[in-house]
């Protein structure tokens, strides 16, 4: 039985960021969280290896991603924290890399819109300390950009944050991967809020024509009007 539970477990620790990309463009939140769940399980058991713990705190934050999407705040919160503690001890081992402080910045912020005021005094700094230093260690990723810009448009005014420092993020990520189909949609989703429909309009029609089978895009396109 254990030799059978192993090989039907085979395809999910196979998978690829790809992969964990395409699942999150489909909303397939049970496939995330399976995925999630067994990249962890598979960390657990190698656990001086800190890209294995990086892999489940990604899987994690896709989960908390589509949960969002999907109007769960509270079973975002419940992934977000689940990848918290890995994307923790991914660091431990190897605290040099940047991308390992982008996807614990990143869960840091998903935590937050469960419960604003308690999220941001838990986690608002530990977000922010994060994705500052990914920025900093890598500043040519583009990614790192898009997280601290996502971190800045859920970050209340008053705490720093807002859409208008957001904008500059997704402005530097756009300059430095223009064929960024997230970083487009994120500026589509801050430029609305800032009442800038007909360009939020274009930033959509951009991201989905970089990525066509996000469904969040759609979404967000629907009810951004072109003018």
């Amino acid at each position: 039985m254990r030799f059978v539970a192993a090989i039907l477990t085979l395809p999910l620790l196979c998978a690829g960021a790809d992969d964990l990309l395409n699942l999150r463009d489909r909303q397939d939140r049970p496939a995330l969280e399976s995925r999630a769940a067994a990249l962890q399980a598979a960390a657990e058991k190698r656990p001086g290896d800190a890209d294995g713990w990086y892999k489940g705190a990604l899987a994690w934050s896709y989960a908390a991603e589509v949960a969002m999407e999907m109007g769960d705040k509270g079973g975002s919160k419940r992934s977000a924290e689940a990848g918290i503690a890995l994307a923790d001890k991914a660091i431990a081992i190897n605290g040099n890399n940047a991308e390992y402080y982008r996807i614990l910045g990143t869960l840091c912020g998903q935590v937050i819109p469960a419960n604003p005021l308690a999220g941001i005094l838990v986690y608002g700094k530990k977000a922010k300390e994060a994705l500052d230093k990914a920025v900093a260690m890598d500043p040519k990723s583009a990614q790192a950009f898009l997280a601290h810009g996502v971190g800045y448009y859920y970050l209340p005014d008053n705490f720093g944050g807002g859409p208008d420092n957001a904008i500059k993020d997704f402005q530097r990520a756009i300059a430095l991967d223009p064929k960024s189909a997230e970083a487009y949609l994120w500026m589509g989703i801050a430029l609305r809020k800032e009442h800038q429909e007909a360009k939020a309009h274009d930033a959509l029609v951009k991201s989905l024509a970089l990525d066509p089978d996000r469904v969040w895009t759609k979404q967000q396109l629907a009810k951004t009007p072109e003018k």
